[in-house]
């Protein structure tokens, strides 16, 4: 773990000879979830490639960059793309760039992804601000050596997702007219969609399932970050009325609710200036 320790402060020193701002707010952005970064004022864009340490991504979608700004007053740091467990990666890997918010100054979270909606209720398009997740991706990014630096050894889970952003969110939510859910997030290993008999065992533990999220979720719990999750419904996901899953048409209903989720996420930061 000095290792991973050293390899941080390697990322954040590179990340410095572009900009010596200190980011308040980190967000990722997920699959055809990209647009906020647009609303970045003033942007230093970082690809991750000229980042020491930092995975590159390979899906369609995910941009690749670091993006540095402020959202209203609020600086932030923004992930265009993430990393996923079945591009190879490990979790520590997935979840590495949660490390390098945390040593630029970060102190909150937050975290959009794409996923299949197995509650019967919901539709594509449909946002959830995830109260819980379930973690069925087989490891964990805080398995080995513990370093006391980064966190505690057994950081406690009670609530991942915190319940003072999640009333920020909803208030905002109520304000502008943007319609949310609440639920449980369950997290996949992937590539693979599933089969109908693990949807119909899935949808007892959760209300939407998707590949990623959970991994940066802990580390930054870890870390002793503050965490918002939005998922974005891009396709029905009920065992009993499947179809076949056409990529194309996820991406194509996660960019049509980027608009609603862009104005969440933008003004949620915006009002942790001073918090």
């Amino acid at each position: 773990m000095a290792e991973l320790y050293d390899q941080i402060q390697e990322s954040v020193s590179e990340i410095r000879k572009t900009t010596p701002m200190t980011p308040r707010v980190g967000v990722i952005l997920g699959t055809g979830l990209g647009a906020l970064a647009h609303e970045i004022k003033e942007p230093k864009v970082i690809p991750y490639g000229k980042i020491p340490h930092f995975p590159l991504s390979t899906v369609e979608s995910h941009a690749g960059e670091l993006v540095f700004g402020k959202l209203g007053n609020t600086p932030v740091v923004a992930m265009k793309g993430r990393f996923h467990r079945y591009e190879g990666y490990t979790l520590q890997q997935v979840a590495f760039p949660v490390r390098v918010m945390k040593a630029l100054g970060v102190k909150y979270l937050l975290v959009s992804n794409a996923c299949g909606g197995m509650n019967r209720t919901y539709s594509p398009g449909d946002l959830m601000i995830i109260e819980d997740h379930v973690n069925l991706m087989g490891d964990n990014p805080l398995i080995g050596k513990n370093d006391d630096r980064l966190g505690p050894r057994w950081p406690d889970m009670i609530e991942p997702y915190s319940k003072e952003l999640i009333g920020l969110a909803e208030k905002i939510a109520w304000e502008k007219r943007i319609p949310v859910r609440k639920g449980t997030y369950v997290a996949v290993a992937g590539p693979n969609l599933e089969t109908r008999a693990e949807y119909r065992w899935l949808a007892t533990l959760a209300d939407v399932v998707g590949m990623s999220t959970v991994p940066e979720v802990i580390v930054a719990v870890h870390s002793g970050l503050k965490v918002l999750g939005i998922s974005v419904v891009t396709d029905k996901c009920v065992a009993d009325t499947l179809e076949p899953a056409d990529i194309q048409e996820i991406i194509k209903h996660a960019q049509e609710a980027e608009p609603q989720l862009t104005v969440l996420m933008k003004e949620v930061a915006s009002r942790l200036e001073n918090k």
